[in-house]
């Protein structure tokens, strides 16, 4: 038997609801998990990554590894793929709210109408300049100089969360470390 949550589903084929479990488990021995649930939103290339790989402590998850292992993420390039990146952002929402509900700390890209706990939006001369350093160091995937059409469209979408009441961060690290502190002020949170 295939392994359903690969991450790799042909985006042809009909979704279903299933128990996660197993999937949230495997997350869970793998992240510190909270009382409460945060999301971050942030475009590619700001430095997502970039921070949860130096994290001392496991707290944040990459949102990319959890929607492509919950099957939200289709295979291939999927946000080259114009009007349907809609639906996937909107599967990538469910799966986020569910994991929130969980406790984890996410931090992603990806989003359609689940309100984020923050937003961030480095200065544009900053933002180029983090996705040219990466595509000349170690490319790990997402936004491309070819590509900064794209990235100032979702960058323009991500600003209307501030309009809703969104907190914006001029830096990953800023929105991680508010959040923390709105976690350790929170009885609900510890």
């Amino acid at each position: 038997m295939v392994e359903v949550h690969s991450g790799a589903l042909d985006f042809k084929l009909p979704l279903m609801f299933a128990d996660g479990t197993e999937v949230y488990e495997k997350f869970a021995s793998k992240h510190v998990v909270h009382k409460r649930g945060f999301f971050i939103m942030a475009p590619s290339g700001v430095g997502k990554t970039h921070f949860i790989k130096g994290q001392k402590e496991p707290h944040w998850m990459d949102g990319d590894a959890l929607w492509e292992a919950t099957n939200a993420h289709p295979a291939g390039e999927w946000w080259t793929w114009g009007e349907l990146i809609d639906e996937i952002d909107q599967r990538s929402d469910i799966v986020t709210m569910m994991a929130k509900k969980m406790g984890f700390w996410i931090m992603g890209a990806s989003n359609n109408w689940l309100k984020p706990d923050a937003i961030v939006l480095p200065p544009w001369s900053t933002h180029k300049k983090y996705i040219k350093i990466r595509e000349q160091t170690n490319y790990d995937g997402g936004a491309t100089s070819d590509r900064l059409e794209q990235v100032l469209g979702h960058r323009k979408w991500i600003r209307q969360w501030v309009k809703k009441g969104v907190p914006a961060f001029k830096s990953v690290q800023e929105a991680a470390d508010y959040l923390a502190g709105l976690a350790d002020n929170d009885p609900k949170s510890t």
